[in-house]
């Protein structure tokens, strides 16, 4: 069980990285993938890593 939940907090510190990445690409001017698909990636990212870390501390607790 440890495990477990050692791969969620991983997993979503991993997400969390990677959408502060494309928050910092939103600031920037001329990004390819244009700016309201990058902010629903941000917000799925962001959802998936909230889950992730909800699911983590659950298990903890156990």
């Amino acid at each position: 069980m440890k495990s477990i939940t050692v791969m969620f907090f991983i997993l979503s510190a991993t997400l969390f990285l990677v959408t502060c990445k494309y928050i910092f690409d939103l600031k920037r001017p001329g990004v390819y993938p244009p700016k309201q698909v990058l902010k629903k990636r941000v917000a799925a990212l962001a959802g998936g890593g909230g889950i992730c870390l909800l699911i983590a501390f659950i298990l903890s607790f156990f």
